[in-house]
């Protein structure tokens, strides 16, 4: 997985999250716009986490400007997916970054900020009550890289949110948590 990939699931994000008719609809323990600024700040982090190498040197917080609207919020997923899928396009594959489930490396980045995107946006369309499905070849990928032991066979978006405890698969528990598998 690549920069490609986080620009495919981002852009498919933007054009549903841009939709909802009210950011400030409950979703998970926030609201809307709550949910879409913590998409934004993965896909931050995640940039800056693979360029510091496998140690957390973050030093920084990262805090969302209370004026910001939500329409600069829905934007502002572009940008940052941007950036994320430049430092993914020019990282060496044998990079490693930080993050608490690991050392991984750019493709596993990549497919962990895909994640945040497909699986939040999610949340937010059953939340609202949108439609939307995202990009097949993008959860199959993503399901591949971040979580190798979930079911094949299955419809792939349902299996992404079975794997992040979030959706039931006949025949199989519910996961009640759940952990990237992010290191190569």
């Amino acid at each position: 997985m690549g920069g490609d990939d986080v620009r495919t699931a981002v852009d498919e994000a933007v054009a549903v999250l841009s939709r909802v008719p009210d950011p400030t609809a409950p979703v998970l323990d926030t609201d809307v716009a709550g949910v879409v600024w913590h998409i934004g700040e993965c896909l931050h982090w995640y940039g800056h986490d693979l360029l510091l190498g496998r140690v957390d040197l973050t030093a920084g917080r990262y805090e969302r400007d209370p004026d910001a609207g939500y329409g600069r919020l829905v934007t502002g997923l572009t940008t940052w997916g941007e950036v994320l899928a430049r430092v993914l396009d020019a990282a060496d594959p044998g990079e490693r970054g930080f993050h608490p489930f690991g050392s991984p490396d750019p493709a596993g980045f990549a497919a962990m900020a895909c994640a945040e995107v497909l699986v939040h946006t999610g949340d937010v369309v059953e939340a609202v009550g949108l439609r939307w499905s995202p990009p097949v070849d993008v959860v199959v990928a993503t399901l591949a890289r971040v979580f190798p032991d979930a079911p094949t066979g299955t419809d792939p978006a349902t299996t992404l949110r079975w794997a992040t405890g979030r959706a039931d698969l006949p025949g199989r528990p519910r996961p009640t948590s759940w952990r990237y598998a992010s290191a190569p």
